[in-house]
Parts: C-alpha cells; structure tokens; sequence
C-alpha cells in the first residue's frame, strides 16, 4: 500500500478560492433567474471580502515568520489567483449581467448616460442628501492622511492650483459615510418606463468638483481598503472576556492593510501614493473595472420590482405528520424523535419548543448555546423572558464568533440583567456546538428535552442554508446534552457521554478509529466497504492521510465537500477510489453527516450528524457535537434526502480533479435541492 505521508496536499487559500469561483459560476447560468444571478456576484464579493480579512491576512502574518512553511511564493500564487478571480467577476457582471439587465430595462445610469431631467435629479439628491454629510480633506502637515476604516469607501483627488492660503496642497481625501444609501432608484416619471438606478459613487463623481470652489478636479478616483479583521485578544491574560472584546471592536476596523481596491482608470501616480500610506506592495493593488463593493447592488436586487427575474417564493413545510400544529412538543417527543431538514422544512418548531417551555410553569430550566443568532432574535428574547418568569436558564455565549462578536455581547449583557447565567465557554476554544435542553417537572420527576443541530439558531439564515436538527427526549442524547453544559460551566475532569462524540475530546480519535474499521473491513476483502462524508471543509491532515488510507485498502468513498477540500481526489493509486463533489445551488450547503459501513450487520454502519467540519481547528480549539442516529427510520430518512441525492446531482455538482480545480458534472438532469424543495412542496 502507498504511504500517503508524503502526498502534498492542495493548497487551503487556493481551494476556498476555488468554491468562490464555482459560486460566481451560478452568475453565468442561463437557468438561474437574473437578479439571482446577479445575487451570486454579491456573494463572491462578501466572500472574498472575508478571505482578505482573515485568511489571507494570516497567510501575511505567516509568511513574515522564517519559520513557518509559509513563503512569499505561497502568497504571491495565491494573490495572482484572487486577481484572476476578482477579473473575471467584473468581466462577468460588465459582459453579461448589465447587458442582460438593459433587457429587461434594468438600467444604471452614469452621468454621461442622464438627460437633462434626471442629471437635474440627481443635483437636488445630491445637494439635500449627499453633500451635508462630506467632509473633503485636503492633505498637508497639518492634515495628515487619513484613518481609513476597513472596507470604507473614499475618493481620492488631484486638484490644480493653490488651495484658499496660497498653498500646493494638491491630493484631497472624500470618506462616503455609510448610513448613505449605495443605490439610488430615480422616480418613475424620469425612468421612461424603466427602472433606472444611479450608483452614489456617480453622484459624487458628478459633483466632486463642487466639494472644491475655485479648484479643478484633475484626477480622481473610488477607493477601498481592505484590512486584518481577526479579533485576537489573548485569553490566557485577560480577566474579563467581554470586556476586552468589547474594546477590541473599536481597533478592528484600523488593522494592517492588505488589499487596496481602484477603480481600473485610477491615474498610476494617485494609487502609487495610496500604496505608500497603507504600506502595502503593487500584488496588493485591485484595479477593478466597475463598482469598487459589488456587495452593495444587493441594494439594486432589493429595490427591482421583478419578481419574475428571482427565485420563486419558496415556504418551508411545517412537519404536521410528525409534529401536528397546536400541540404539544413536549407531549408528542414523549412518543418519538422528530428530525427536522431545514430550509426545505421550517425552522419554527425550534422556537415553537422553546416558546412552550417559556410558558409551561412546569418548566423548570433552559440551556441553550449561542454562536450566530443576529442582532435580533426571538429565541434570545424568549430566553430573556424565560428569566424574568423565573426558570433557570443558562445561556453559553461564544463572544468570538467572527463578525458576530457585537451582536453577543449585547445579548449576553441583556441576558445577565435579568438573572440568567452566562458562561462565554472554555478559554481557549469557541463553543461551536449546536444544544438546547429544557427540563421538565412530570409527575414528581424531571425529564430533559433537547435540540442538537448542525445549524445555527438563527431563523433567517435557516431559511437560507441546509442543516439538520434533531427534537429529542431521548434519555441518553440528553443526559449527554446535560453533561456538555456542565462540562462548559464547571470545566470539570472530561468524562465520555454516553452518545455523543465531543470535541476537543474524542471526535477526532472516534473518526479515524471509524476509517480504521472500513480500512480494515476492506483489507479483509469486504466490497461494500464505504464512507460518505458530507461536510463545508476538509482541512485536517490527520483525517485525509486516514481516508487516503482507507481508500488505498479498497474502500470507496465519496466526499460532499461545500467549500475547502486539501485532499486531491484521483491520483492513480493514491486517490482514485475517492470522488470529490461539491454541490452549489439556491441554498447554502452547511448540513454535516458521517457515515461509515464496515460490514453487512446492522453494528458494522455508523451515522452520525455533527456540527464540526474536518478542519484541525474544529477537532482540537472548538467546542462540537457529533451524534449517531439510531432510529432506523430517522437513519433511512438522512440517508435518503441529506446524502444520496447529492451522490446523484447532476446539475448542480462539481467534481474535484487532482489539482484543486473543480468541473462541473452537468448543465441538466437533477438537482438535489431542486428536489426536495418539491419533495416537501407536496
């Protein structure tokens, strides 16, 4: 058998670039609704905008360490492919979007494009809107350049002459403030039966002269900067976590520079200025040909009065066989598990059981954990509530959910003020799992009732991604959820759940202890020896040499990977019985499920749901659940809609070939989530 050892696996910033492209890809099919099309360059701008704040600025900061495999050739190769990238997104939303909208008499309209009337408009919007809320800052020793926050948007100028005092100051800074609106819709009387837009950053341009009497504006362009967004705090020498996020937020927005974005006719001698106050090299520079935050046309899509050009409404199902509507919760996981498949099935149950435990004065205790729940939320309200009625409740709040941080910090804050306990999890490690346990009086005695997800509990976005939750009274998942919150609140000795696999703890050691069963199933000659894993990342070396093993005894497995996968599939003799797919369709691809068959007997299947995703970062610094599902009609259910479907998708599924570039299977046939938005539509 091959040793895997020395197989070098892909790159990790090279294959979440590589999701980003089969993500804009979705802007070029023809069988996607328009301003959905146009939705999906958004998203790879939001994403990208993510990947320079932490990834790549991590791959900086390692590359500067002599020590680290790092190098600046590392750097560079990925650099050159997030400008490749970033191109062709413009060439995509120039060449075929805005072609395509014009159509449909979509339209953005430059200043050169506005008659008279409209240029008229515009003046007015700009003179009552726009112009109270700028502050030109022309630069000289006593006004230096600058602070720019991340991701803020700037003009940069060149004006002529001398300046009111007689002096050269020749460069001026505009910051846009963001409470501006980015898109602009003109009345219907000026549009001539068409929806027309205008972009601020064109009123601006129009009228930025004006920002500067007696001056000509000689040059000029948008800018961005884009900077190290990682919120690190170190734990170990703090002795409030919360309040030293809390500080932190205020920095986040000014740390090291690492990408500046012009628009592609900036004047060489302004973005070479501009390269120097941020300290950054030429690779850093992004000359993009259109609108310096594509991010923000979500604004033209939520505007457009089109519905024919978007998705068809679609209403997850309430389960009504399994849970019947006005009934109790508690009353019916009494009697059985209830698997929930979101966003093709509502979310709502999930509050709905909380909401009932809130109310019951038989309730006795909640605990729930917190990673992204958004700014507002019914469940932490509820919770909220829950407290003021008196009921225990404990709420494990994760301060360091990137980019969510302010947001829980507010919760935690109310949810403190009114009694209930709050732990911020383990030092050292985000608590990433997915529980809620409510327990219950019932004739003189006390049961639990559970929630374990992959998800989030966040209603808007389980409308958006796929995940999978389990309601449960079972006594042994509880009592393992129980023992998790204690584990969190006491950080006692670790002692095993009875079902549960938890991270940092045993997960890792469970799942290659399960490769090594298939391994040795298939050296042993069994040929239905299998796995399917179905995650967002695989990253970890440990697990990928085990499956590269596994692999090289004969098992065949199949791996359903969103987003960064470092094990190249196909490699003759090394790889080639893995298939590597990755599915991107209307829906976010976020669900987690393990399985495992190493034999004919009903003992020799593992399947497990779980909240972490094979990355190093999950199996030893993250608080995670994983948990088998052991009702055979639970188990078929997952098997049926979560994993084989995706096995077989034709239409939306990408292959990964042995050099981290993925093809897509096909332009037609089945879409798994096409299906079972039908499936449960009926």
């Amino acid at each position: 058998m091959t040793d895997p050892t020395p197989l070098k696996l892909l790159n990790r910033e090279q294959a979440i670039l590589e999701f980003n492209r089969r993500v804009l890809a979705q802007a070029q099919r023809e069988d996607v609704p328009l301003l959905e099309r146009l939705r999906y360059v958004c998203i790879v701008s939001s994403n990208l905008d993510e990947f320079f704040e932490v990834r790549f600025a991590d791959m900086l900061e390692a590359a500067r360490d002599p020590l680290s495999p790092v190098s600046g050739a590392d750097v560079d190769r990925v650099g050159r492919a997030a400008h490749t990238l970033i191109d062709e997104q413009y060439l995509i939303f120039n060449e075929q979007l805005m072609p395509l909208l014009k159509e449909q008499r979509i339209v953005i309209l430059n200043h050169a494009d506005r008659d008279e009337p409209q240029r008229q408009w515009v003046q007015k919007f700009f003179e009552r809107e726009v112009r109270p809320l700028l502050v030109p800052v022309g630069l000289d020793p006593a006004h230096p350049f600058p602070q720019v926050a991340n991701k803020s948007l700037h003009f940069i100028a060149r004006l002529s002459g001398k300046d009111a005092f007689g002096r050269d100051t020749r460069i001026a800074i505009v910051k846009v403030p963001r409470v501006l609106p980015r898109v602009i819709k003109l009345p219907a009387h000026l549009s001539e039966g068409r929806q027309a837009f205008v972009l601020l950053t064109s009123v601006i341009r129009a009228h930025l002269e004006e920002l500067f009497p007696g001056r000509k504006v000689e040059a000029f362009s948008q800018f961005r900067v884009t900077r190290d967004s990682d919120l690190e705090v170190d734990e170990e020498e703090i002795a409030n976590l919360r309040h030293a996020l809390r500080s932190g937020l205020t920095t986040r927005h000014f740390g090291r520079a690492v990408r500046l974005e012009v628009v592609n006719t900036c004047p060489a001698e302004l973005s070479e200025f501009l390269l120097e106050q941020f300290g950054l090299p030429v690779a850093a520079l992004y000359r993009v040909n259109g609108p310096v935050n594509l991010v923000r046309l979500n604004e033209l899509i939520d505007q457009t009065d089109a519905p024919a050009l978007r998705f068809p409404h679609f209403e997850p199902a309430w389960p009504v066989r399994r849970l019947p509507r006005h009934k109790s919760i508690f009353e019916r996981l009494k009697k059985t598990d209830v698997l929930l498949h979101h966003p093709f099935e509502s979310f709502e149950p999930v509050v709905q059981m909380l909401r009932e435990a809130v109310l019951d004065p038989d309730v006795l205790a909640i605990k729930q954990t917190i990673y992204r729940t958004g700014a507002k939320s019914e469940l932490m309200d509820l919770l909220i509530e829950a407290a003021r009625r008196g009921k225990e409740v404990m709420a494990v709040v994760e301060l360091k959910a990137r980019f969510d941080e302010e947001a829980n910090i507010n919760w935690a804050e109310r949810l403190e003020a009114v009694g209930a306990q709050v732990v911020y999890g383990i030092v050292g490690y985000k608590t990433h799992a997915k529980l809620l346990m409510i327990t219950r009086r019932e004739n003189g005695k006390l049961r639990r009732y559970a929630h374990i997800s992959t998800g989030n509990y966040n209603p808007r976005t389980a409308r958006l991604y796929t995940d999978l939750g389990l309601l449960t009274a079972d006594a042994d998942l509880t009592a393992d959820a129980d023992s998790v919150f204690r584990q969190l609140a006491s950080l006692g000795k670790f002692k095993a759940p009875r079902r549960m696999l938890l991270a940092p703890f045993n997960m890792h050691g469970r799942m290659l202890e399960l490769l090594g069963l298939v391994e040795k199933a298939a050296l042993g000659g069994y040929k239905s020896a299998r796995v399917v894993v179905k995650i967002n990342a695989l990253t970890d070396a440990e697990l990928i040499h085990a499956l590269l093993r596994t692999a090289q005894a004969g098992a065949k497995i199949d791996l359903i990977v969103r987003g960064a996968c470092m094990l190249p599939p196909g490699l003759p003799g090394v790889s080639d019985n893995i298939v590597v797919r990755s599915v991107v369709g209307r829906f976010l691809e976020h669900t987690r499920v393990l399985y495992f068959c190493w034999g004919a007997g009903d003992d020799d299947t593992a399947l497990y749901l779980s909240s972490a995703d094979w990355m190093s970062r999950n199996m030893f610094r993250r608080i995670e659940v994983a948990w088998p599902v052991l009702d055979v009609r639970l188990r078929q259910r997952v098997i049926d809609e979560a994993l084989q479907p995706y096995l077989h998708d034709t239409l939306d599924a990408w292959q990964l070939g042995p050099d981290g570039r993925s093809v897509r299977i096909g332009s037609s046939g089945v879409s798994a989530q096409q299906a079972l938005m039908r499936r449960y539509a009926e």
